[in-house]
């Protein structure tokens, strides 16, 4: 069973279908110790990074007790930014810290007025594939998925797929039993319930 967290950053009806659709059971546990039956844990969210408040000492010791114990973890989309250090949109809100590096505005110091890219970005946009990893087994540079964010992650040595939007940034990151992804595989069709079976996949 996959623990689906929900700490009030997103609607996870999307989500739930998406996983439903590939024949994965899914649960919303309603406390830390509830994630002592997950198999894996997927962490959603959009919106602001200073909703990860919720995700308080309590949870952060639940997560990362069951990944001591090689139960892997997927971040989506704000999910993912919380896998890093911390981010710009809210600098005094630290991330979990399994991934080096903080996130920041997409667009840098560009301007609202002279920016040359929109932000938000919404939209659908293709995948590089920059490294080998079990999340994007099968999938294809060039595949389309969907992204809305205005904030990124870094290009590191954990990025195994970025995208541009006026720059490069990660779109798909893991590090062993820790993935994420920028973009919604919920709403990313085929490519996207293929990247949620390979997380199933690496749950085993």
């Amino acid at each position: 069973m996959i623990a689906l967290i929900d700490y009030k950053a997103g609607n996870l009806t999307s989500v739930k279908k998406a996983l439903a659709a590939i024949g994965a059971g899914v649960f919303v546990p309603e406390a830390p110790d509830d994630l002592a039956e997950a198999g894996g844990i997927i962490v959603p969210g959009v919106g602001h990074f200073g909703a990860t408040r919720a995700l308080d000492e309590t949870w952060v010791g639940a997560i990362l007790g069951r990944l001591g114990e090689g139960r892997p973890l997927l971040g989506i989309c704000l999910g993912m930014q919380w896998l890093y250090e911390g981010s710009d949109e809210a600098p005094d809100c630290p991330g979990l810290g399994l991934l080096s590096g903080r996130c920041y505005r997409l667009g840098g110091a560009q301007t609202d007025a002279d920016s040359r890219i929109k932000v938000p970005h919404v939209g659908w946009n293709s995948l590089a594939i920059d490294g080998e990893a079990s999340i994007v087994d099968q999938v294809a540079t060039g595949s389309q998925v969907y992204f809305t964010h205005s904030y990124v992650a870094p290009v590191t040595g954990d990025t195994v797929a970025v995208t541009e939007h006026g720059e490069r940034f990660a779109a798909i990151v893991q590090r062993g039993y820790v993935a994420g992804v920028q973009f919604h595989p919920e709403k990313s069709g085929d490519v996207g319930l293929r990247i949620l079976r390979n997380f199933v996949e690496l749950v085993g």
